[in-house]
């Protein structure tokens, strides 16, 4: 081939490529999103509340904090056990969906929710009949690991659980039989102290999920047992479907100023699992 050609052809392959990574709904795959915290308001000492001053290191400070990694699709099979059961395609009225919004989204931040997703809903399909595995490691080869800190992050599963959604939480000592795992890593090199991963597929139902808390913050300080909670009740609520509210008042803020739930926290989340997922254009 011509070194002409070669100039024209390049092009054209990173086209077709990035069509490739971003043509989520041609095929049928799963997506992933990853959600951060920084948790930075957690630290040890004092526990901080709306007043506390704002930290110096704003959120342009850390890309990696409100943006979801580009999402791709892959098999169906590469990501979800061939026994698990296929969600069907939940039932949508366009102009019922926005109704029931408008008749309830005040209270909540499920606008911001919206608008961080491009107007589009993701959660789990109903299961408390069949509620959700999860599986929390024990990371005793970690340096200031704390066995307290697997009853915290149980805690928080059965905080959400108890604002009434359709989902319940089950654990599991076998990571093999488990649908969610948390585990544990020393610090993240992000100013975070937690992540979350979870896939979707086309109907936008979540179908697997994971969490990953840091032990110690970036800059090396340990987190304490109620810090740990509070870090992993954002990040199940990530798990379960919120995106970030810019009120620090609320746990989905996304520099965790407070150790639990709030008003608006219970009232979305309940909000998001009374309405079918995907897309509201």
């Amino acid at each position: 081939m011509r070194r002409a050609d070669l100039i024209l052809v390049a092009p054209l392959i990173g086209i077709a490529t990035w069509i490739g990574v971003q043509a989520l709904d041609v095929r049928d795959g799963v997506a992933f999103s990853e959600r951060a915290s920084t948790g930075d308001a957690v630290r040890p000492g004092a526990i901080p509340d709306a007043a506390t001053p704002p930290d110096p290191r704003t959120a342009a400070d850390d890309p990696h904090e409100h943006r979801a990694r580009p999402a791709r699709a892959i098999a169906d099979g590469d990501m979800r056990s061939p026994t698990r059961p296929r969600e069907p395609a939940p039932l949508r009225d366009l102009a019922d969906i926005h109704r029931r919004l408008d008749e309830s989204a005040a209270g909540t931040y499920i606008g911001e929710v919206l608008a961080d997703r491009d107007s589009a809903l993701a959660r789990w399909p109903d299961r408390v009949a069949r509620p959700l595995t999860i599986w929390v490691q024990s990371a005793d080869s970690l340096h200031d690991w704390n066995p307290a800190f697997i009853p915290q992050v149980k805690d928080a599963f059965q905080t959400w659980e108890s604002t009434d959604i359709p989902v319940g939480f089950v654990f599991v000592r076998d990571s093999a039989a488990a649908e969610v795992h948390v585990t544990w890593c020393d610090h993240f090199d992000e100013q975070i102290s937690g992540k979350t991963m979870w896939a979707r597929d086309e109907n936008w139902w979540i179908v697997d999920a994971n969490i990953v808390i840091a032990l110690h913050h970036n800059h090396g300080e340990t987190l304490d047992p109620s810090a740990i909670r509070a870090i992993a009740l954002h990040e199940v609520g990530h798990l379960l479907g919120l995106d970030h509210t810019s009120d620090t008042t609320n746990i989905m803020t996304p520099r965790v100023r407070v150790r639990d739930l709030s008003a608006a926290d219970r009232a979305t989340m309940k909000l998001l699992y009374t309405l079918p997922p995907g897309s509201l254009h």
